[in-house]
């Protein structure tokens, strides 16, 4: 695959204990969410810990592929509703202004579109909230069997407000995004793959991880500037129309780097002599 790839080299920065940061083979990196007695229900330690590990992420050439899942039996409860509660108690809620300054959303993942990395969600039991945010907007989707999917705020008198509501509407369509968001009932891993399309593979419980390290393995066997191109021109394509997204992707500065990059070269040259490619590291941007 390539021959630049050293874990012990790398020195991701300092983190809280609920975050747990690994690198389980060549060029990923997992994260797991690492609050199981409380359904990995999101603070803001932890988000502060997601953002920096990600930040990282995002600038060490060598990391091409994230992998997020949680500890225990659940991904992502969603916000923590009792913290939530004291906040409006006692007038410190400033919902509005927070999600319009956010940049990369709840968990520092749901509205995150600066990164041209995959991000792969590793979905090892329940999501609900803010932790269907955060799935909605990763690239893959791996659902164990038995994981569950809620949008339930308009039982608790709240919104989901940090990029679901669009993101599911696009994916699913009008009419299953409503019955989703404004029924607040619980779907299954079926369910969300067959009906609201927004996971890709049900596997055995055992098998998530193991399944999403697999797939990081067939994307990295790929040219990661070819990758993070492809990647950015998606994430184009929702911010353009037609004509837009393909005349500013042509010019961005990471497609600059596939067509004057050592990956364009090297995956041609390996075409012509029958071989596989040994695909190196893309230049910092």
């Amino acid at each position: 695959m390539s021959s630049n790839w050293d874990p012990l080299a790398l020195q991701p920065p300092s983190h809280s204990e609920e975050l747990k940061v690994s690198f389980p083979q060549e060029h990923v990196m997992l994260m797991t969410l690492n609050r199981p007695k409380h359904l990995n229900a999101m603070t803001p330690q932890l988000t502060t810990s997601i953002a920096a590990i990600l930040n990282w992420f995002d600038d060490e050439p060598s990391l091409w592929v994230v992998i997020v899942t949680g500890e225990g039996r659940a991904f992502c409860a969603g916000a923590d509703l009792k913290a939530w509660l004291h906040d409006q108690s006692s007038g410190k809620a400033k919902e509005q202004e927070n999600v319009a300054s956010s940049v990369h959303g709840f968990a520092s993942i749901s509205r995150r579109h600066t990164s041209c990395k995959p991000m792969i969600a590793a979905v090892n039991g329940s999501a609900y909230g803010g932790g269907v945010e955060m799935i909605l907007n990763c690239d893959v989707v791996i659902a164990s069997e038995d994981a569950v999917f809620a949008l339930p705020e308009v039982k608790r008198g709240v919104l989901a407000a940090q990029g679901v509501i669009p993101r599911l509407g696009r994916v699913a369509g009008h009419q299953l995004a409503s019955e989703m968001l404004l029924l607040g009932n619980t779907i299954t891993a079926a369910q969300a793959r067959d009906r609201f399309r927004f996971v890709n593979l049900v596997v055995e419980k055992s098998a998530v991880v193991p399944t999403a390290l697999d797939i990081a393995r067939q994307i990295n066997m790929n040219s990661p500037d070819s990758v993070q191109s492809s990647k950015e021109g998606l994430i184009l394509s929702q911010k353009h129309h037609f004509e837009e997204a393909v005349r500013t992707h042509s010019m961005s500065l990471v497609s600059k780097r596939l067509y004057h990059g050592a990956n364009i070269k090297e995956g041609l040259a390996a075409f012509s002599e029958r071989r596989k490619p040994r695909w190196s590291n893309p230049a910092k941007l």
